[in-house]
């Protein structure tokens, strides 16, 4: 019987030894489990956060535009004056505004006139800045007079870039010769010569010869009828 006892003693034993070292086992591995997740919750907080920042966006032509010194009438005389034509197109498919900027070099004795030009800072010079929208053609006109006879040379540069991005911009340039055969009329007025301006004004009170005409009649029949009534 004791040796029995014994027997069912040591089961004991080597059961609780069993169970004992199971229950650890596991309890280490769920310490280990949740060290892990730790250390991996730390790793995803500390990880930088990456923003991402829109790049502005680059001022310039998705079509080229053109920008052209056209010489048209290179005499003058008392009937006619010089003639260039600045010519600019901007593009419909541009989302960006056209600015150009020229400047023309004039001998002595040559004066020179045109939408958006004025004299610069150095004695004969004039110059003009312009802008030209998306989808818009702009034609100047510039007339040149001239005090004297004579050959003479005109100087035409100019710079054009899209929108305020300068360090983009694009050269002009033109030599111009002139043979003035007859001094201008009038070399300070800035009105072509050989047009007539008329005004609003003076449209207002020209009587059309057809109108005139009518209103003769009418007075006559006016006059008949009062006639015959008398």
């Amino acid at each position: 019987m004791n040796r029995h006892l014994i027997k069912v003693l040591m089961s004991i034993c080597i059961m609780g030894i069993m169970f004992s070292g199971s229950f650890v086992g596991a309890e280490e591995n769920a310490t280990a489990n949740a060290t892990e997740s730790v250390t991996v919750t730390a790793k995803a907080t500390v990880s930088p956060t990456e923003e991402t920042t829109a790049e502005p966006t680059e001022a310039k032509f998705r079509v080229g535009p053109t920008v052209t010194l056209r010489p048209v009438n290179d005499v003058i005389d008392k009937s006619q004056d010089g003639l260039v034509e600045l010519y600019m197109n901007n593009p419909s498919l541009n989302d960006v505004t056209l600015t150009a900027d020229v400047q023309i070099s004039v001998p002595s004795g040559i004066h020179v006139y045109g939408e958006g030009f004025g004299y610069g800072g150095a004695a004969g010079t004039v110059a003009g800045k312009f802008e030209v929208p998306p989808g818009t053609v702009r034609t100047i006109h510039i007339n040149i007079k001239s005090e004297k006879t004579g050959d003479f040379m005109l100087h035409f540069t100019g710079l054009y870039w899209p929108g305020d991005d300068k360090d983009a911009f694009q050269q002009i340039s033109l030599t111009h010769p002139l043979t003035v055969n007859e001094p201008s009329p009038d070399p300070m007025d800035s009105q072509p010569t050989g047009e007539t301006v008329e005004t609003e004004e003076s449209g207002k009170n020209k009587l059309p010869v057809s109108s005139g005409f009518l209103a003769v009649i009418a007075l006559a029949f006016v006059a008949l009828v009062i006639r015959k009534s008398s």
